[in-house]
């Protein structure tokens, strides 16, 4: 599926050019001018990276990146022209995965960018784990509590899905847009029902898997 990336920047010029580069390399990019706009396309849906100037108007970068944290580990990168370590320190502190310093480099940006997307979905080689469930994304294997289970592929990218998400409720439709792609055109039904045959391949450590009443599926544990 394509990554998309939220850039949140006050100057009109840098929108467009950050936003031409990533899609002329396969990276959809949605914009926000101030920082207002951008928690209101968070809420909208949800992003591979969330990219901040950290000087705004409305909210700053800052104010953005600590109300993100409150409920999801989407990578943060700030773009800042502030050099001043305290300030880079106060980012960290927040819950930003890294830095770019204006003026940078436009190959380096989205460098960085798809390095913490790969980092947050575990395709760099290293282990997902949750509870007594691992997944090792560039193998595609899966162990509960050591031993290996054979999944679809279906199953696989689904359980992959809650995990990247652990601990965050994700409705049905999120979970279709995820991991069937926005194309597919069938119901939620289908969530459902690989669900419970995720459940049932994964033995007891199924239970991590948990349902939320009219809301959708959270993967607790660990």
């Amino acid at each position: 599926m394509e990554e998309r990336v939220l850039l949140a920047e006050d100057e009109e010029k840098m929108r467009a050019i950050v936003r031409d580069y990533f899609q002329a390399h396969g990276v959809a990019c949605d914009l926000a001018k101030d920082g207002a706009e951008a928690l209101e396309l968070l809420r909208q849906r949800d992003y591979d990276a969330v990219l901040l100037d950290v000087l705004m108007p409305q909210a700053d970068g800052f104010a953005v990146c600590r109300t993100v944290r409150e409920h999801s580990r989407v990578p943060v990168l700030f773009l800042t022209a502030l050099g001043e370590e305290r300030d880079m320190l106060r980012g960290y502190e927040l819950g930003a995965d890294d830095y770019v310093t204006k003026p940078f480099s436009l190959a380096v940006l989205l460098a960085k960018t798809k390095a913490l997307i790969r980092r947050s979905r575990g395709e760099d080689g290293e282990k997902l784990t949750c509870g007594a469930i691992t997944l090792e994304p560039l193998r595609r294997r899966c162990t509960v509590a050591g031993a290996e289970v054979e999944l679809s592929p279906r199953e696989y990218a689904l359980l992959l899905c809650l995990m990247r998400n652990k601990g965050q409720v994700l409705s049905r439709e999120q979970l279709l847009d995820k991991v069937w792609g926005i194309d597919f055109d069938g119901g939620e039904r289908a969530v459902d029902v690989r669900i419970k045959r995720l459940r049932s391949a994964l033995g007891p450590a199924g239970r991590q898997i948990q349902t939320v009443f009219k809301a959708g599926y959270r993967m607790e544990g660990g």
